[in-house]
């Protein structure tokens, strides 16, 4: 199987008049005397750049925690073959995930989640966020940069018994990863079809959840107030719009994870620090998290 093909370069100049030749050599040199770092492509590192709004210092830091976390966090970010893994086979059974192919008005893109499968049993919280990471990683290895992304989470079919399954840990080294690392700029994270049950969900994320990310956190009953944000002929037919039903996006979306397999065998491999580099002390999950104990009195109101 060939190499999974990035945009060319050329393109994303285009797309991007803030960003420098200069800038993306600067990261270059700033890499390559980071021993602990990965080879980070200059497709990976426009991605940074356009993410932090080419601020250099920003950047930097975000490329530290972006390694770190995939290396640190194997529960979301390790055993993701998508045709030897029964834990990734089961995920995507259970949770549909689409990249829309139409936009909001502002260019924005769109994601789409929810679960296929509502049986409690089958819901692994980890397993979910796993697959989910695998879709963003394709699309933007493929697509490059974007003027920012809208998160669209349906909530139909999630029960309490669904939410009890999902830890603090869980969810703090989730919205760590989304706010800290992932080379995105979210400009919209929005609950459609929401339940009491959401309040218990949002009692888990809120702790964690930085300002600008509070600020574009946008709970929906039904899809009206969500046509306020983007056009829903772009949903799925089974979420009012008019794209292709859910079954034809499921097949296409697993079609395309399975054939890019050897991305992901290749990126385990490849994309992670290497702690007995690294100067000065070496980092761990506690490091980045805190102590993980400290998280079994925590009370949810």
């Amino acid at each position: 199987m060939t190499a999974l093909q990035s945009l060319p370069i050329e393109e994303e100049f285009e797309r991007n008049p803030e960003l420098k030749k200069e800038d993306l050599q600067y990261l270059r040199d700033w890499c390559s005397k980071q021993e602990h770092l990965p080879k980070i492509s200059d497709n990976q590192l426009i991605l940074f750049l356009h993410s932090n709004y080419f601020r250099l210092e920003a950047c930097k830091i975000s490329i530290e925690n972006y390694y770190t976390c995939r290396t640190h966090v194997p529960e979301f970010f390790s055993n993701r073959d998508p045709i030897g893994s029964k834990e990734i086979r089961s995920a995507m059974n259970t949770l549909l995930v689409i990249p829309l192919e139409g936009k909001t008005k502002e260019g924005y893109h769109v994601t789409y989640s929810r679960l296929i499968d509502t049986d409690p049993e089958r819901f692994i919280y980890n397993d979910g966020m796993r697959y989910w990471n695998m879709i963003a990683d394709l699309w933007l290895h493929i697509n490059g940069t974007s003027p920012g992304h809208v998160l669209v989470a349906d909530i139909t079919g999630v029960q309490m018994v669904h939410a009890l399954k999902i830890s603090p840990v869980g969810v703090k080294k989730y919205l760590y990863y989304l706010q800290e690392a992932m080379p995105v700029r979210i400009k919209g994270l929005h609950f459609l079809n929401t339940t009491p049950v959401m309040d218990f969900i949002l009692g888990l994320m809120k702790p964690f959840m930085k300002k600008e990310l509070m600020d574009v956190l946008y709970l929906h009953k039904n899809t009206e107030s969500l046509a306020q944000h983007l056009p829903l002929d772009i949903l799925p037919v089974e979420a009012g719009g008019k794209a292709a039903p859910m079954k034809e996006c499921y097949s296409k979306v697993t079609k395309f994870v399975e054939e890019n397999r050897n991305y992901f065998l290749d990126e385990e491999n490849t994309m992670r620090v290497d702690e007995s580099r690294r100067l000065g002390k070496a980092k761990s999950a506690t490091d980045l998290f805190g102590i993980e104990g400290s998280f079994k009195k925590l009370d949810i109101d």
